[in-house]
């Protein structure tokens, strides 16, 4: 199992690379298209609003085609996609390009989470996911860096072509990944009223998307806050890409605690800090305050996040595919509404209004969400 958490970590992290390479280039695409900063956030905003639509597709391909083919045909689709984005004459064919890339490398980590719950047995499973989100987080952290750096030394056209390469090969490498499971079982609307039988997959699904508009769309202007104070766009992808190591150190406390405090707690803890995180940042934009902030809000990624997946593999153990679909799609429609409605103060330059609303959405997020992981414990109990 081990070589295979690697693959389907080296998956993962290939899917979160080509996504979090977009948010330092947004300032260098909006001057190479002569656009505002708000019409080039619609290129981020498409990526994840077109990762999250198609998730309930994937969820049912999954079962009928097999997670492992699902996986492979994705990724060569995506690598696909990823040169025609860097190829792209013009913003809104970048555009149209990134939502293409965005569908196909939606297919991934969420296949690869079923793949987790279908082999991994609960108790020992938010571990094995914590192994996947650090893939994710050294992604996030490279993909920063790596687009920044693209930025100011030679093209954004560049940072799209290496995820794009490491897809193709990874579209051959999963062959050696065994099907957890026969391809086909309960037919799609079977498990669609599985899920809507089931009060507390709406729990689950309402809290990632709030989730989702904070953790993910908001901290996508991290870069872009940086670059208005004067910032060079490769100082400001180091910056961020602090978000990734943060990420990283924080699953690893994560395997410690996961044996030793309640989900509840976790849940709460990691909103909390992320909370904490947009407070720093709504007070001042310098590097200190970014690269405190973008540390206080992995720790959401880390906590809160695996723990809001490990309860989706469980809520509906009958439509795990399916319900999995539904968590992700409401986690990137949330990262893309929170995104595209947070341009309009962006492109004001009002970015503490914007990380202070943030902070004022992580709160309440962490209670609400600790409150109702505790009421579903106990409800399995009893």
């Amino acid at each position: 199992m081990r070589r295979d958490l690697r693959l389907l970590s080296a998956a993962t992290f290939t899917s979160t690379l080509d996504r979090f390479t977009v948010p330092p280039l947004l300032l260098a695409i909006a001057r190479e298209f002569g656009a505002s900063l708000g019409e080039a956030a619609a290129v981020a905003s498409a990526y994840f609003l077109f990762y999250g639509v198609t998730q309930l597709a994937w969820g049912i391909l999954s079962d009928s085609l097999g997670r492992v083919r699902l996986m492979r045909l994705a990724l060569l689709g995506a690598a696909v996609a990823g040169i025609l984005s860097a190829l792209a004459p013009s913003l809104w064919l970048l555009v149209v390009a990134r939502a293409l890339t965005g569908s196909l490398f939606g297919a991934v980590i969420p296949t690869s989470l079923v793949y987790v719950g279908d082999r991994v047995p609960v108790e020992h499973r938010q571990r094995a996911l914590a192994d996947l989100v650090g893939a994710n987080a050294l992604a996030t952290a490279l993909a920063t860096v790596g687009g920044g750096l693209a930025a100011a030394l030679a093209s954004w056209r560049v940072a799209f072509v290496v995820p794009a390469l490491l897809a193709a090969g990874l579209a051959i490498m999963l062959a050696r990944l065994p099907e957890p499971t026969p391809a086909g079982s309960a037919p799609p609307l079977t498990q669609m009223r599985e899920v809507a039988g089931q009060p507390w997959a709406y729990v689950v699904v309402i809290l990632v998307l709030i989730e989702g508009s904070f953790m993910f769309g908001l901290t996508a202007y991290f870069a872009p806050a940086l670059e208005s104070s004067g910032y060079s766009a490769a100082v400001a992808g180091l910056v961020v890409a602090v978000f990734g190591l943060g990420t990283l150190a924080w699953t690893r406390v994560l395997r410690l605690l996961t044996a030793r405090v309640a989900p509840p707690l976790l849940l709460a803890l990691g909103a909390l800090l992320a909370g904490s995180g947009y407070v720093v940042v709504s007070l001042s934009r310098s590097a200190g305050a970014v690269l405190v902030a973008s540390v206080l809000v992995s720790a959401c990624y880390a906590f809160t996040h695996t723990t809001l997946q490990t309860w989706a593999t469980d809520v509906v153990p009958k439509a795990r595919a399916t319900m999995i679909s539904f968590f992700a799609t409401a986690l990137f429609v949330g990262s893309a509404l929170g995104t595209q409605a947070a341009a309009p103060l962006a492109a004001q330059d009002r970015y503490g209004l914007l990380f202070a609303i943030a902070a004022l959405i992580a709160f309440p997020l962490g209670l609400v969400g600790a409150f109702g992981r505790w009421r579903y414990a106990r409800r399995a109990i009893s």
